[in-house]
């Protein structure tokens, strides 16, 4: 919470970044990790072949 003392607005660091990263942050990366493997993969087997 925001308080003010002679002019200036005094916040906490959380306050002042509006967020915490939680987990849905960990769900998006794991998210996008996984399906640039499975990419990845699909391009391994259709280019060579193995």
């Amino acid at each position: 919470m925001a308080a003010e003392r002679h002019g200036p607005i005094i916040e906490t660091s959380t306050a002042a970044r509006q967020a915490e990263p939680g987990p849905s942050v960990l769900v998006l990366l794991a998210a996008s990790t996984g399906l640039a493997v499975l990419i990845l993969g699909i391009v391994r087997f259709v280019v060579f072949r193995v």
